[in-house]
């Protein structure tokens, strides 16, 4: 197995370990790549190092220590994890950098490989050796620290929010026991492991305590929670334990579809604190194809389900993702998808081309497509769901939504932008206000004026007069509170995304 291309020339030459020496506050970069619950490993190492003197710093020439949080879902991801390396790397020769770590699910996948070609990096580390960071970057003894996937962190593990303070994500559980054909994550991150239910209260209580008004909870497979701890709790348990906590929305991420009981659609409708609002991946429609995914389920369930949930949720916003060009998907499979996608009229949807990854047993199988032809088909139906977000947001318009306010606009600051119930962090779309008085965290009535494809624009109800951010100066008189840290995030593209930089939240 090998890792992407390196994308340059020059011989490689391994050279022997050499501890790397450093200050006695050294400072801090870090980069996190891939998804939500990478975010939390990041935030967890991050937590980590900051207790133990380390300085966030805001600019990679500036660090002492680059830490890479690398993915290696698919094969873009592990190109864009390649990439962010060799690009880092350059800092130990023209900045102040003097260790570059890498961790995360490359190095849970390709240590041996990237210790011989990649020797401008001092340590790898894997998926369960956030813990040790900070031991390993003073000086482990070997270069690379790959202990068997077990760890997941409680509420008593050191960890910094890396979003704004009003919005966090909250991992239930790590791991994961499904057997999908196309899936490499139970071998980098091992088998189901999730959080008691008080551990995962207390950590949510916290959380609100310092001021986030929304809670993203995420696992690999977030229905699947509980079935490894004493007494078997399933997910609506978790939920009813965290109904008396006061986020205004707790929103269910990465929900698979094998599970879902009628006490889990109860709580999603009635609870008052849980968002309105359901991440869950179904992956494709056609039966030939479901089997061969090993999703375990056929399609008539699926569907069955799907129209349960919508018919007693009527105000959710449903988000799935798809893959296209499984191997052996045939023109009617996909055909079957598009029409599934056309009637179902979901809210949201990624859309990823199948990447062959090795080690998975889709590798092996017959009937692997050209990438043009999953490429087109990855297209098509981007584009049918882009026809389908753009009827959803226009029927938007005229009604007055509850949005999170997150500051001046990134497209002009003459507006002021946010997400409403229906948009989850850095995943969906946003709420331009074009008018009102506003400060960061807090929530807003918004009349919805105008709607695109994935955004809206609107105006705070009653107001008049352009938008004023309360906080230090901006031009014109409008006003902003500065974010004084911030990680930078990437995550590989299967819909529309924004280059972000989330605020670090002390």
């Amino acid at each position: 197995m090998s890792p992407p291309n390196r994308k340059r020339t020059e011989p490689v030459v391994v050279s022997e370990h050499v501890k790397p020496q450093l200050s006695a506050r050294p400072s801090l970069y870090l980069l996190s790549l891939g998804c939500p619950k990478n975010r939390v490993d990041s935030e967890v190492m991050l937590g980590t190092l900051l207790d133990q003197g380390y300085e966030l710093v805001q600019e990679p020439d500036n660090a002492e220590v680059i830490l890479i949080n690398s993915c290696a879902f698919i094969g873009e991801a592990k190109q864009e994890s390649i990439d962010a390396i060799l690009e880092h790397a350059a800092y130990k020769e023209r900045g102040t950098c003097k260790a570059l770590v890498v961790a995360g699910c490359l190095t849970q996948r390709y240590a041996d490989v990237l210790q011989a070609e990649m020797p401008e990096v001092d340590y790898f580390v894997g998926t369960s050796g956030y813990p040790q960071i900070a031991e390993i970057i003073r000086g482990a003894r070997d270069r690379a620290v790959l202990p068997d996937p077990h760890f997941i962190a409680d509420s008593k593990t050191p960890r910094r929010n890396s979003m704004p303070a009003y919005t966090a994500y909250v991992k239930i559980s790590e791991g994961c026991d499904n057997a999908c054909t196309f899936c490499i994550i139970p071998t980098l991150r091992g088998a189901q492991r999730s959080r008691p239910i008080k551990d995962v209260v207390i950590e949510c209580e916290r959380l609100v305590a310092a001021g986030a008004q929304e809670l993203n909870l995420v696992a690999q497979d977030l229905t699947a929670y509980g079935h490894d701890l004493p007494g078997r709790p399933k997910l609506h348990d978790l939920l009813q334990a965290l109904a008396d906590v006061p986020a205004r929305w707790i929103r269910l991420h990465y929900a698979y579809p094998r599970e879902f009981p009628d006490a889990l659609i109860d709580a999603l409708a009635k609870q008052p604190n849980l968002a309105r609002y359901l991440d869950m991946p179904l992956q494709h429609i056609a039966d030939p194809v479901l089997r061969r995914m090993k999703r375990g389920r056929d399609a008539a369930w699926v569907r069955k389900l799907v129209k349960k949930i919508r018919d007693r949720v009527p105000d959710l916003t449903f988000r799935s993702s798809f893959i296209v060009g499984f191997p052996g998907e045939t023109e009617e499979d996909f055909e079957q998808l598009c029409e599934f996608v056309e009637e179902t009229r979901f809210d949201k949807v990624g859309v990823f081309a199948f990447s062959r990854e090795e080690g998975t047993p889709s590798y092996d199988l017959d009937g692997q497509l050209p990438q043009r032809t999953k490429a087109a088909r990855q297209k098509k139906l981007m584009n049918l769901q882009r026809k389908i977000s753009r009827a959803h947001q226009a029927a938007l318009v005229g009604k007055t939504l509850d949005v999170l306010i997150e500051g001046v606009s990134s497209e002009s600051d003459l507006l002021l932008e946010g997400r409403w119930m229906g948009q989850a962090p850095e995943i969906d779309g946003k709420v331009y206000v074009n008018r009102g008085r506003a400060r960061p965290g807090e929530i807003v009535r918004v009349l919805i004026e105008q709607a695109g494809d994935y955004d809206l624009v609107g105006g705070i109800e009653g107001a008049d007069g352009p938008v004023q951010m309360i906080g230090s100066r901006l031009a014109g008189g409008a006003s902003l509170v500065t974010p004084d840290a911030r990680i930078p995030m990437e995550t590989a593209a299967s819909q529309p995304k924004r280059s972000r930089l989330p605020i670090l939240s002390h």
